[in-house]
């Protein structure tokens, strides 16, 4: 437990449970009659709705980004490092959202919800999903909270294409979008590694074909396994390397000893695979993942991002980290001179890390002046309108 919260904490947060019973048609073609979604707020939002910013989360994250449940909590929320007062997303200007996704694991209507055609948990039945769903149903939230027009859409990752679909689907409704560490597409290296890490988790026996929780099993080899896959890909060698190097957690290489021997980067990917196999569920994985391949923000606009970015309205800044090989400062580019080429206006930083993709989840004092220096400047709009 923290022994004191932070002064720049947004202290002790309480998710809320939305509900909504108007029917969704998905991009697949099927309707989910009802569902929920759990979000948290940070901040009070304005008499006239103008201050209110999206956070749209990652593959693995969800509505708790920033503050503490409660005083036993070990970590804050996933982004604490930039939502709260004096840090970049700054909850003294700001009314910051962050939700849990349609499809979640986390309290949100999803593969592990229960189906209320059968009463049993939807598994491998729940509709799949594409990025769109999710700005559909955020949209629908921002009705839901009388948010008419976001001040900002931010995020990284699979977030920032949340981000790019809301410019083109709802151009009217985002002043400024926020695309962390993020691409127009996956490269086939992406979807590759994508695919070896579903294959974990349907090789494990006890996937059972996605119907686990029927028959009280839990496919905790293969999502650990998905995990350690997924996690070698956030990381850079250098970072790796200096981390870990060929450091020993056990055993000995002196002759005469016959030891168990376990490097410290297996010790820590075992760790890492263990507890995210405990806290996330196997088909909101593969789902989500299938989303992330399925994204291309251009292939409705005859495969030219130019034409698509056209439809945009919103200021945008782009982001990208010098060793992110997953999510490579290359893809960030093509999003900017996109742009460009549609004459919108967007400023880019390109931040020097060690830390690859996963840098755009850590502290980084350059990364976390650009973010303050863009959204003081949103601040400045929504106090002089």
């Amino acid at each position: 437990m923290p022994e004191v919260i932070p002064e720049n904490s947004v202290g002790i947060v309480t998710p809320q449970v939305i509900q909504f019973d108007e029917p969704l048609t998905l991009a697949c073609g099927r309707t989910l009659d009802q569902y929920q979604l759990v979000i948290e707020t940070y901040g009070e939002l304005d008499d006239s709705a103008s201050n209110a910013i999206l956070i749209c989360h990652a593959l693995s994250g969800h509505h708790h980004a920033a503050g503490y449940h409660s005083t036993d909590d070990i970590k804050p929320g996933w982004w604490d490092n930039h939502i709260g007062p004096g840090k970049p997303f700054d909850t003294n200007q700001f009314f910051v959202v962050c939700l849990n996704n349609l499809g979640g694991c986390h309290g949100s209507t999803g593969p592990n919800s229960i189906n209320p055609m059968t009463g049993q948990p939807w598994g491998p039945d729940f509709p799949p999903l594409r990025v769109r769903d999710w700005v559909e149903s955020q949209a629908r939230l921002a009705d839901r909270l009388g948010i008419q027009q976001w001040a900002a859409v931010v995020g990284g990752s699979l977030g920032g294409m949340q981000v790019m679909r809301w410019a083109l689907e709802y151009p009217e409704r985002i002043r400024h979008a926020v695309v962390i560490a993020s691409a127009m597409k996956l490269s086939a290296q992406n979807i590759a590694f994508n695919e070896i890490a579903r294959n974990a988790i349907k090789s494990d026996p006890d996937f059972r074909d996605g119907h686990y929780l029927e028959n009280q099993t839990l496919p905790r080899n293969g999502l650990g396994q998905a995990r350690m896959i997924g996690h070698i890909t956030y990381l850079s060698d250098e970072l790796m390397g200096d981390k870990f190097g060929r450091e020993l957690r056990s055993g000995s290489f002196q002759r005469g000893q016959d030891t168990p021997i376990e490097f410290q980067v297996e010790s820590y990917l075992h760790y890492q695979g263990d507890a995210f196999a405990n806290t996330f569920d196997a088909n909101t994985y593969l789902l989500m993942t299938k989303a992330l391949d399925y994204f291309d923000l251009a292939r409705e606009y005859n495969n030219d991002p130019v034409a698509a970015f056209r439809h945009a309205s919103c200021n945008f800044l782009v982001v990208s980290f010098s060793t992110d090989w997953r999510f490579a400062p290359e893809r960030s580019r093509e999003i900017v001179e996109a742009l460009i080429a549609a004459n919108k206006n967007v400023s880019y930083a390109a931040i020097d890390s060690n830390l690859g993709h996963d840098a755009f989840l850590l502290p980084n004092k350059r990364y976390e002046d650009v973010l303050s220096a863009y959204m003081n400047r949103i601040a400045a709009e929504v106090a002089n309108p």
